[in-house]
């Protein structure tokens, strides 16, 4: 016996609100039961059903590719990715009894971390390096302006100079120093389930290099990096 789902909740409401009406169902070999004991069953076996999960795999802590446009040859070498924790911020409403939490309207998105093998001729750390060094320029701003201009995979060069306070020059665009990136899942199968984007991403940590002579078993350096970035959105493939 099958009964629609608007009917249901139709008939439930009448069996439950006039008593006078006693509806039954007649069931196989004579027997016979009451209409509203169907819907109940009816009713939570289907949610039952509903509640069931159609994917049964687990997550994988190493099924994952991430990409960073900016550096292409720390992209390969990456061992260790951490999707990034979001805080909402609340406020407090004071009561003479206990006080009351209001949700805030303001997410925190923490840096994005990553960890990756440092190749033997250093490239991979020093294309990171000289992305921080550029956005610092701890020596002269000719690190800033030859990074923008001539470094990046994105590279801007000076729109205009002068040196009268009075000229108004074209704006150069800071796009050159920021860079997208992206953190791939994949299934067990190494197929893209689930895509990671990070927006306008640039570096504000890089580990450092230890070197120890004293190691008796070989463990390749691994260096540790943290990137801030304007918001992340994440796309089911």
């Amino acid at each position: 016996m099958q009964i629609p789902m608007l009917g249901i909740v139709g008939l439930k409401l009448q069996t439950l609100c006039n008593n006078k009406i006693t509806t039954q169902v007649k069931l196989g070999r004579g027997l016979r039961t009451s209409l509203f004991f169907v819907i109940n069953s009816y009713m939570a076996t289907s949610r039952t059903i509903d509640r069931q999960p159609t994917k049964l795999d687990y997550a994988s802590p190493t099924q994952f590719r991430f990409g960073i446009n900016q550096l292409p040859k720390v992209e390969f070498f990456t061992v260790a990715a951490t999707v990034p924790s979001i805080t909402m911020g609340d406020a407090i409403f004071p009561t003479p009894f206990k006080d009351i939490p209001v949700m805030g309207d303001k997410l925190t998105y923490e840096n994005l971390s990553i960890s990756f093998i440092v190749d033997e001729y250093l490239e991979n750390y020093i294309s990171l390096h000289e992305w921080m060094t550029a956005i610092g320029f701890p020596k002269s701003r000719t690190q800033f302006k030859d990074f923008r201009a001539n470094t990046s995979n994105v590279a801007q060069t000076t729109k205009g100079t002068s040196l009268d306070i009075g000229d108004v020059q074209p704006a150069t665009p800071a796009n050159a120093l920021f860079s997208d990136a992206y953190l791939m899942i994949l299934s067990n199968k190494n197929n893209p389930i689930v895509e990671i984007t990070f927006h306008n991403m640039y570096p504000v940590l890089l580990g450092a290099l230890e070197y120890n002579q004293g190691a008796t078993d070989i463990e390749y350096i691994t260096v540790s990096a943290d990137f801030a970035y304007q918001i992340y959105e994440i796309k089911t493939l």
